[in-house]
């Protein structure tokens, strides 16, 4: 991979169909080759977004204080919203395309990351995201820090992690989050025991993410990408 761009939209949390249509927009123009790689990174608006696998059961069984959208990445429900940092990786794939491996990639990345702050984050086998031990000592079940889902069309990826750092983790009890009920969610935040932003996070995001995809270089841009489609599109 040559250079990734990274598109930040700023500490506004952005509607979810915003950043969905933009998503979108983006793909269709890697497909082309319009643009390089490029990687969203933003905060939405509370929303929760339900994958394929979702199912009743998983969803919010009561008013959400949210809306719940229904979307073409795997996996079953998450939130999103304010304190966490969202990253929609558009990428293409190297031949032969290998999902999984992408997936690790992803999870390398955060991995990463959080070795920075001090925390070690691991897989779990058959489940997806980025996990911290169960803590007896203090009470904590094993724990979800960091959540992926993605799509593959064409070759180029859409949807991706998405970071707990300062968020309000009660929006998770009103659902099964990733369809998972035998563990909880944190963030930076509550493990660390003081306020981490997610502008405290976005530079070594970019590093790890950048290294995890084998990129030889790479920039930000900050703001939303003026991206004039074509007649023919």
């Amino acid at each position: 991979m040559s250079e990734l761009l990274y598109q930040w939209l700023g500490e506004a949390p952005v509607p979810y169909e915003e950043g969905w249509e933009l998503q979108r927009r983006l793909h269709r123009h890697r497909v082309a080759d319009r643009l390089p790689d490029t990687v969203l990174l933003l905060e939405h608006e509370p929303v929760y977004t339900a994958g394929k696998r979702t199912g009743p059961w998983d969803r919010p069984q009561t008013d959400p204080g949210a809306p719940v959208f229904d979307i073409d990445r795997g996996g079953k429900i998450t939130w999103h919203g304010p304190g966490q940092l969202t990253a929609y990786p558009i990428v293409r794939l190297p031949d032969p395309m290998d999902v999984v491996a992408y997936v690790r990639t992803l999870e390398e990345a955060v991995i990463g990351l959080l070795d920075e702050f001090g925390l070690v984050g691991k897989r779990v086998e058959g489940r997806t995201g980025v996990w911290l031990d169960a803590d007896p000592v203090r009470g904590l079940v094993e724990r979800k820090i960091a959540a992926i889902g993605c799509r593959v069309a064409k070759g180029v990826t859409m949807h991706g992690f998405a970071v707990n750092c300062d968020n309000d983790l009660s929006w998770f009890d009103r659902i099964v989050p990733c369809g998972i009920s035998d563990a909880g969610v944190t963030s930076l935040s509550a493990e660390l025991g003081r306020g981490v932003r997610v502008s405290d996070i976005l530079a070594s995001t970019e590093r790890h993410l950048a290294a995890a995809l084998g990129a030889s270089a790479y920039r930000r841009a900050e703001g939303v990408p003026v991206l004039p489609e074509p007649a023919d599109a």
